[in-house]
């Protein structure tokens, strides 16, 4: 199982709506066939691992991180084909809770006659699969906040110069966590202030091109903004009313246009209803990488499940411009609160990476 799942991770950021999914197949000792989901969601780790396998595949031990999928979509039931296979056996590390699923996969290969195991390693399952899983239960896409400050968590002077606070490193690793993800999400300040690509640029990476989202009111960002250029998705996330023409500009070069409610708070857009209208166009893994502005509205509405903080071994003062907008707080108690789960050191940086434990993982919102 542990196998299945690092081939599970092999896929995270490019099966979007789909989970992805590693499924590994043992027959007498040997492994004759393996699989993950392939990018883009179709086919399926399962289909993948038997077609490897192929006449090998019965009698055999199927571990898979997923249970498989017993309806009709793009592509026939992952059960129906094990049950074709005759495999003998089917080990599953988690029960999927899509409702077109939820045990019923289960179900069918147990009465077609194949002996299942289910919670295998299920805690890993589940953390591979965090995005999906959340979107599902709360219609919510798993947010990684990305920051790249000094060590006094400044991300630009005075003057707003700020690249390149952190090395090439750690911009390396930054492109790596962007290929993890399904989108990038940026404010319309960030936008105007570094004219970012928001691609994934480490070859071969990401073979579904990263969605770019700018969550952008009052539709600032110029139809000959860089991201513009190089092709792959780029999403508007604004509010009504805008004129048909500025919206059309926009679409000419190739924008999605994605109306949102405004804040009730200030100028920005409504964060819970510009994640689920995220979530409702199937994104699942969602990493937001700043401005100020936006790494607190994430914050305030207890959105940010992840944080991905890169510190550059230096002091800017406090002149420069602060990596997270007030919140702001009366009470230490009402602090978003972060257990660390990873510390590296790419070149002269150091990245911290934290889970949220304002509430058990897949039950924040």
């Amino acid at each position: 199982m542990r196998a299945a799942l690092a081939l599970a991770a092999r896929g995270v950021g490019n099966t979007w709506p789909n989970p992805s999914v590693g499924c590994v197949i043992v027959r007498d000792g040997l492994v004759v066939g393996r699989g993950w989901t392939a990018p883009g969601g179709r086919p399926h780790a399962e289909t993948e691992a038997l077609g490897r396998a192929g006449a090998a595949a019965r009698g055999a031990t199927v571990y898979v991180t997923l249970e498989p999928c017993c309806h009709w979509g793009r592509t026939p039931p992952c059960t129906d084909a094990l049950i074709a296979a005759g495999v003998a056996r089917v080990v599953v590390a988690l029960r999927d809770p899509d409702p077109r699923v939820d045990g019923a996969g289960l179900e069918r290969m147990a009465a077609a006659g194949i002996a299942v195991t289910v919670g295998v390693l299920e805690d890993e399952a589940r953390a591979v699969n965090e995005g999906f899983l959340k979107r599902l239960s709360h219609n919510l896409p798993m947010v990684t906040l990305k920051l790249a400050t000094t060590l006094d968590g400044r991300i630009a002077t005075s003057g707003g110069e700020s690249q390149w606070i952190t090395g090439p490193a750690a911009r390396r690793a930054a492109h790596a966590l962007r290929g993890r993800h399904d989108a990038v999400l940026v404010g319309s300040g960030t936008a105007l202030a570094d004219d970012p690509d928001l691609s994934c640029r480490i070859p071969g990476f990401a073979p579904v091109p990263t969605v770019r989202v700018v969550a952008d009111a009052r539709l600032r960002v110029p139809p000959g903004a860089r991201m513009f250029q190089g092709g792959g998705p780029v999403w508007i996330a604004t509010r009504p009313g805008h004129p048909e023409a500025v919206l059309e500009r926009l679409r000419k070069v190739g924008a999605e246009i994605v109306e949102v409610p405004a804040s009730a708070d200030g100028p920005g857009l409504d964060m819970p209803a510009l994640l689920r209208a995220l979530s409702a166009r199937g994104l699942t893994r969602i990493l937001a990488e700043g401005g100020a502005a936006l790494a607190a509205g994430l914050l305030r509405a207890g959105l940010v499940d992840r944080l991905a903080w890169f510190h550059a071994p230096a002091v800017m003062g406090g002149d420069g411009w602060p990596a997270v907008d007030a919140l702001p707080l009366a009470l230490l108690a009402g602090m978003p609160r972060y257990r660390r789960t990873g510390l590296s050191v790419p070149g002269p940086d150091l990245l911290s990476e934290f889970v949220s434990i304002t509430a058990p993982l897949g039950d924040r919102a």
